[in-house]
């Protein structure tokens, strides 16, 4: 939901609230900016009658030249020198209140006279309520890598904490994740099917969730990515079993899934069959879809970044199911084949792939509402589109990338130098030359209005920042650590929001080869209010992590950077506002954004 507090000729602030997340815009006008040192906030809950100010991550280096790790800091004393913030501990479908206090004067004798502006927002619930909401959005917390987990869990991976310790750790790490996905399959009743479709299913909480509903009559069906693809050495020993093959065997054992219960997908073992949905069918109906980036792994849920997401929408589901029902016939070149006929197989599963439905490959093309799209498919039509949707946004573009910027990315928006909209990517690793390749390396950067951050943590004490762990270090993942939702915003805060999310990875293999699933979700400002906050918080986390790696790779130091602590003068930080600058693009959507109301 978009907010906005009463009409003031001096300061406004505007407000973007999804689930948990809020961000902030706050709109200044030239006497306001005038000896401003910051902003004090204040947050008042009058459910819980809490009222405090919100702590503070930096601090006047004149008054605590060397702060501690754990010290307990306020906007208060020590105000917000920005006109974006976020609230990232907000309560769903809950209403706060909001006073923004102007200070001046100098850090040890802050003027706090002038009043505050005050503003009322209201986050989204977890579950939707009434029929016009069709879709429910779920991100767990991705940021293992934090000072907030070293601090509750002292660094420490769940096994190896207590009980009740390593279950408070588990939930923090997966917010409302799991709860949901389980929700999703607790919905299922007697007589109902749930067609599943698992890339990883080595997950026992899910898999036992899935074992009872067969229990209760329901008619689960599972097709799980079950392909020969070991590798043996020299002698012929397996040096790496079949993944996630092995695995996913294994929990089907664990779970005591009967086999009349599962297809086996094993064609095309060189590619990954990389759904995670299910389709709730009642009454001989499609019903409702579970989808998004997040496998059914201990990892999935809890460590690298990811999103479930529930849709509630009969023809949706309708089209889920149909593709379902083409790959339990398990196909495409199975190994084995000569070339000729694998090539003829791969190309019959792109044509029954591609005639399911009609897929848009324009922006004109996409209609209003929900859109699936499906793979693997022929061409890169669809692709292509995508970095269209990222390169031509009016304001306002954001995409996060698992394995890397994508050629075709680069080519486009390798010339987005005179257009006015910003593009932010979130990475799993940052990207680089690749000292293996011929081709010449093609960065993108401020210059093409592209502003990127990517998987990091904190190594070692920075500033009043502890040493930090990360997903790998708690052996929650493998293959991917930080960053491993796939999804892209084009104008998100505009009229006719559009987000794009899945399974894909916004690859040509994730197009042409891969089993893959797309949502296209056009002009529903809930679901794009929930993914850009929730982008917001994971951009900004490591976007300070990414900055601090590359300082401290540079041989700076992570404390040489001035912004570590706060501007003493007004002027030192205002003038990171000035126009054309990354933080004046940013505050402009905030302030240009449609819809925005006064509670």
């Amino acid at each position: 939901m978009r907010f906005k507090s009463s009409r003031s000729k001096p300061i406004q602030v505007f407000a973007v609230s999804g689930v948990n997340t809020i961000s902030f815009g706050i709109k200044a006008s030239e006497e306001a900016k005038a000896g401003l040192l910051g902003f004090a906030v204040e947050r008042f809950d009058p459910e819980a009658d809490e009222r405090y100010f919100m702590p503070s991550y930096k601090v006047f280096r004149s008054v605590i030249p060397n702060p501690l790790p754990d010290a307990s800091l306020s906007t208060w004393e020590h105000p917000v020198q920005s006109f974006v913030w976020d609230d990232f501990t907000a309560k769903p479908d809950h209403e706060y209140e909001y006073f923004f206090y102007p200070l001046r004067g100098t850090p040890k004798n802050l003027d706090r006279s002038a009043k505050p502006v005050r503003i009322r927002v209201r986050t989204e619930p977890l579950f939707g309520k009434g029929k016009d909401i069709r879709h429910d959005v779920f991100f767990n917390r991705g940021v293992a890598s934090s000072q907030a987990y070293r601090r509750r869990f002292g660094n420490l991976p769940p096994d190896k904490m207590d009980g009740d310790k390593a279950k408070d750790a588990e939930q923090w790490l997966m917010r409302d994740l799991l709860e949901a996905a389980l929700r999703f399959i607790g919905n299922a009743k007697e007589g109902d099917t749930l067609l599943c479709c698992f890339y990883e299913f080595r997950f026992e909480p899910v898999a036992k969730a899935l074992r009872d509903a067969i229990d209760r009559k329901v008619n689960v069906q599972l097709i799980i990515d079950a392909k020969v693809n070991e590798k043996r050495d020299k002698k012929g020993n397996v040096t790496e079993p079949s993944f996630p093959r092995e695995d996913n065997l294994a929990m089907l054992k664990t779970a005591r899934i009967p086999k009349k219960h599962v297809t086996l997908r094993q064609a095309k073992p060189a590619n990954i069959q990389h759904n995670k949905f299910m389709v709730l069918v009642r009454g001989g109906r499609p019903k409702e879809v579970w989808t998004g980036s997040t496998n059914i792994s201990l990892g999935g849920f809890s460590g690298q970044t990811n999103v479930g997401h529930w849709v509630r929408e009969p023809e949706v589901a309708k089209q889920f199911k149909a593709y379902w029902e083409l790959l339990k016939t398990d196909p495409g070149a199975v190994a084995g084949l000569e070339r000729s006929e694998a090539i003829k197989a791969n190309r019959l599963l792109w044509e029954a792939v591609g005639g399911l439905h009609e897929t848009p490959t324009e922006y004109e093309q996409i209609p209003q509402g929900t859109t699936a799209v499906f793979s693997p498919r022929a061409g890169g039509a669809v692709l292509d589109m995508y970095v269209r949707l990222c390169a031509t946004s009016k304001a306002c573009s954001c995409i996060t990338l698992a394995f890397g910027i994508n050629e075709s990315f680069k080519k486009e928006l390798l010339d987005n130098t005179s257009r006015s909209n910003i593009i932010f990517m979130l990475l799993e690793k940052r990207d680089a030359a690749n000292p293996r390749s011929s081709k010449p390396f093609v960065p993108l950067t401020a210059r093409q209005n592209v502003y990127q951050a990517w998987g990091a943590y904190i190594k070692d004490p920075v500033y009043q920042w502890a040493r930090e762990t990360n997903a790998s270090l708690l052996k929650l993942n493998h293959h991917v650590t930080y960053v491993h939702s796939k999804f892209l915003l084009m104008d998100p805060l505009g009229d006719d929001p559009l987000v794009v999310t899945g399974s894909a990875n916004f690859s040509k293999a994730s197009t042409n080869d891969n089993d893959e699933n797309m949502l296209i979700v056009r002009g529903d400002r809930r679901v794009a209010d929930i993914y850009f906050t929730e982008f917001n918080r994971l951009f900004n986390h490591y976007y300070f992590r990414s900055v601090t790696e590359a300082t401290q790779g540079n041989g700076h130091g992570g404390d040489a950077a001035a912004s570590l602590f706060l501007a003493e003068r007004a002027d030192d930080w205002l003038g990171k506002y000035a126009p054309g600058k990354l933080k004046a693009k940013r505050l402009r959507l905030f302030t240009e954004m449609e819809g925005a109301q006064t509670l």
